[in-house]
């Protein structure tokens, strides 16, 4: 028996659709709200998401709900992103975007609160998150679950921060 629903797809030349990913929560979840469908870069388009509903929701909110929602979305993340990559037979399926969305909200966070700011703060996560220096490129080889999936974008979340704390003291946001 599979081991979630009969719609399991462990084979490698699966590509999921709109219809799969709205069948079950976690992977609306895990596919970022279907972001995670849009070809091509899928993370990028996962990240213009999570800029959305920052915008939208989350930047409303007091910081204290903020960091609150970031450990329970993190969090998950960690079980819906190992849900749905045990369903596909791949442990970081492309699609699945929830983690750049979690971890664009902590850059966002800490980030000037200026379009500027925070559109150099997307080009700075979506390049750390591409490029994956190390150890962002060590946890992403050697954490094959849903906590590896999630772990090693707040890895990338944190080279971002230290980039925009730099340009911050240099006074480049006023």
């Amino acid at each position: 028996m599979p081991p979630f629903d009969t719609d399991t797809h462990p084979d490698t030349a699966f590509k999921p659709g709109l219809a799969w990913v709205f069948r079950s929560f976690p992977r609306v979840i895990s596919f970022g709200l279907g972001s995670g469908l849009i070809r091509p870069a899928p993370g990028t388009w996962g990240t213009l998401l999570g800029w959305l509903l920052w915008v939208v929701a989350v930047a409303r909110l007091p910081d204290t709900y903020i960091a609150v929602l970031l450990v329970a979305a993190f969090a998950l993340g960690c079980w819906t992103c190992q849900r749905v990559g045990k369903e596909m037979g791949r442990a970081d399926d492309g699609g699945m975007v929830w983690d750049e969305i979690v971890a664009f909200w902590l850059v966002l966070w800490l980030t000037p609160d200026s379009f500027g700011a925070q559109l150099l703060a997307f080009v700075v996560f979506r390049f750390f998150d591409i490029v994956k220096p190390p150890p962002i490129s060590f946890f992403d080889r050697h954490f094959k679950n849903g906590f590896g999936v999630m772990w090693d974008d707040i890895v990338a979340a944190a080279y971002s921060l230290l980039v925009i704390a730099i340009l911050v003291r240099l006074e480049v946001f006023i």
